[in-house]
């Protein structure tokens, strides 16, 4: 079943203080159309952990990810591990192939260094999420407050999604993860033997598309690793464009 708004601020209040685990059981519990989005890189944690409830509760886990066909090697191998590892399916959504042959026939194949990332990241990022979100009620991202203090500083564990809920669409989202930090998700996915990417070894924190994700130096914030040459503050790429909303009227 759906949530009303009026619970969502409830349950928004109630699981505030709560474990990840918690999170992703109470929204396993309550939601049978809800998928987990999975972009390859450390919140392989809510995979580990969804896999763990969905079991107990007897659920299939719903698990998708965007290819945009600018990832990384070892990111396409990586989901691939997951995939085998857990023994689930994950659905890998695609751009528009119209689309983007469009774009990169006007634009070229790097025109974001030159103006901004996000009309790329519209097109093999944002365009794939709405046709996926379009038919399910909830989802579950690995937001966390640590990520971007500019954008992500005041995520709640639980939503009405701000960016693609509509009236004909009133869409919750679950971000079970918004109160741990970087070390908190290491120290979980160390002690519990959790598979991740490689790519963490060689100093990228936070991962995108190979284009604009580099490794970040000692002292430097995971998220300067993402859109280097841009704006600090317009670090986002449109999946989460609400908390670029929220941040701006406070």
């Amino acid at each position: 079943m759906a949530l009303s708004k009026e619970q969502v601020q409830d349950k928004a209040q109630a699981l505030a203080e709560s474990e990840p685990k918690e999170i992703i059981k109470f929204a396993l519990q309550e939601i049978d159309n809800i998928a987990i989005s999975f972009s390859g890189a450390e919140d392989v944690v809510l995979i580990e952990l969804g896999s763990k409830v969905a079991r107990k509760l007897g659920k299939p886990l719903q698990v998708f990810t965007l290819d945009t066909g600018r990832l990384h090697p070892e990111t396409y191998q990586f989901i691939d591990k997951v995939r085998t590892h857990y023994g689930i399916e994950i659905e890998i959504l695609s751009p528009d192939r119209d689309k983007l042959e469009a774009f990169v026939k006007e634009k070229g194949l790097f025109s974001f260094y030159e103006t901004d990332h996000l009309e790329c990241c519209g097109i093999r990022k944002i365009e794939p999420l709405k046709r996926k979100l379009a038919g399910i009620d909830a989802w579950i991202t690995g937001q966390r407050k640590d990520q971007s203090p500019s954008t992500r500083d005041a995520v709640p564990v639980v939503e009405m999604d701000p960016t693609f809920s509509s009236a004909d669409n009133p869409l919750v989202k679950f971000n079970p993860l918004a109160n741990w930090s970087s070390k908190q998700v290491w120290d979980y996915i160390r002690m519990f033997d959790v598979p991740y990417n490689e790519l963490h070894d060689q100093g990228y924190v936070s991962i995108g598309c190979e284009p604009c994700t580099r490794p970040v130096g000692p002292g430097q914030h995971e998220r300067e690793g993402r859109w280097w040459w841009e704006e600090a503050t317009a670090k986002e790429c449109g999946l989460h464009q609400g908390n670029v909303i929220a941040s701006d009227t406070k």
